[in-house]
């Protein structure tokens, strides 16, 4: 299992045809710019047998293979890398079912402006494949540069399709935009179609070989249900075969236990928010997405997160971490917030508290980073 530590360009691409054909060994993609430590813990968690840098391939003492096509690392709570086992069939059945539902064509291109480190861009690469194309890829986001690729589709997070807006730059000129990572502010999704776009929102994650829901409805042969926890189940052949050298198995008879919570509604999922993202005020829980989606419609709210802040009298209170409309708190107080959360929610989820950002610290794969938000006073 080689550790590739390249940037994405056609050696990535190439590297991982051939992991997914047998050709080649299994890869663990890895951001170049991974500071030393993080580098380190990865490599001592996952112990790849290989290193491929720009300047050739070093074998590693103690590294173990793999059955898995692909690893995907992700960080728990811990910040200790765990390694997302994919075996090729999980992510071709994944990608087969993607371009099936978008009525994508074989010589179509993707574009690649995500961390092929992260399964949203490595599943750009696996469409590309079965499109028996090249990916274009971009290393780094530019808005002008993303509308000029000459791409057919691309997959974006919702601070990149934002910032497309801000810049005025052509969002129509895909054929498809899929859009995940992180929820997306209704406001945002209704500026981006009315400008002519065709954007396909998504729900997945590693473990589930990326997106397996588009716009709430679960892709072929992937079957959803809601488990009396109120956390989402996945079931189908896009799931991953393990946690590398680990004995977790989120597993129940054949599903794929996920710590999201959701609900269906019209036969669509909605998801409500993680279940460890939970907040429990004065013995009241408090799902703390549902009141990030709630104040993401205040109209002087451009961007939002909801946190729960220690208390010494209610446990905790739901706070909002707010971006306003015009970059500061110009447009938007506590007050207007708690105002507007309680026509439309019980008063006890209303945000006892209100921080202001100039922008919402991201994590690379374009979800918010929640540690940074939770340590930050």
């Amino acid at each position: 299992m080689h550790a590739l530590l390249v940037p994405p360009g056609p050696a990535l691409f190439d590297a991982v045809r051939l992991a997914l054909s047998g050709e080649g060994p299994a890869v663990l993609p890895l951001s170049p710019d991974l500071p030393r430590p993080a580098l380190d813990a990865a490599l001592a968690a996952l112990r790849p047998t290989h290193v491929v840098t720009p300047d050739g391939v070093r074998h590693l003492p103690h590294g173990e293979p793999t059955s898995a096509a692909v690893i995907i690392a992700t960080s728990g709570s811990t910040g200790v890398p765990k390694g997302v086992e994919l075996p090729a069939e999980a992510l071709t059945a994944s990608a087969r079912a993607s371009l099936t539902r978008l009525d994508a064509r074989e010589g179509d291109r993707w574009l690649c402006c995500l961390p092929p480190s992260h399964i949203s861009g490595m599943q750009v690469l696996v469409r590309s494949l079965l499109c028996g194309t090249e990916p274009v890829i971009h290393p780094r986001f530019s808005p002008d540069d993303v509308a000029a690729s000459g791409a057919d589709h691309v997959s974006l997070v919702p601070t990149q399709i934002r910032r497309m807006v801000d810049a005025g730059a052509d969002v129509a000129a895909f054929r498809t935009i899929l859009l995940g990572g992180a929820a997306a502010p209704p406001g945002l999704l209704d500026e981006v179609r009315a400008a002519g776009a065709r954007v396909v929102t998504t729900y997945g994650m590693s473990e589930t070989s990326g997106g397996c829901v588009y716009d709430g409805m679960p892709l072929d042969n992937v079957d959803l249900e809601i488990g009396e926890d109120g956390r989402v189940r996945v079931r189908g052949p896009v799931l991953f075969a393990g946690y590398r050298l680990r004995d977790e198995r989120p597993f129940d008879d054949g599903w794929f236990v996920t710590s999201d919570l959701g609900t269906m509604e019209d036969g669509r999922l909605r998801v409500l928010g993680r279940a460890d993202d939970v907040i429990n005020t004065g013995g009241r829980k408090v799902v703390a997405g549902a009141v990030a989606e709630v104040l993401s419609g205040h109209p002087g709210v451009r961007d939002v997160v909801v946190v729960g802040r220690p208390d010494p009298e209610w446990g905790e209170i739901v706070e909002a971490v707010v971006v306003g409309r015009d970059g500061g708190a110009g447009e938007v107080t506590l007050a207007d917030l708690r105002a507007f959360a309680k026509e439309r929610l019980p008063a006890y989820a209303a945000p006892r508290a209100m921080r202001v950002l100039p922008r919402i610290p991201l994590l690379p794969n374009g979800k918010p980073d929640m540690v940074a938000l939770r340590n930050q006073k």
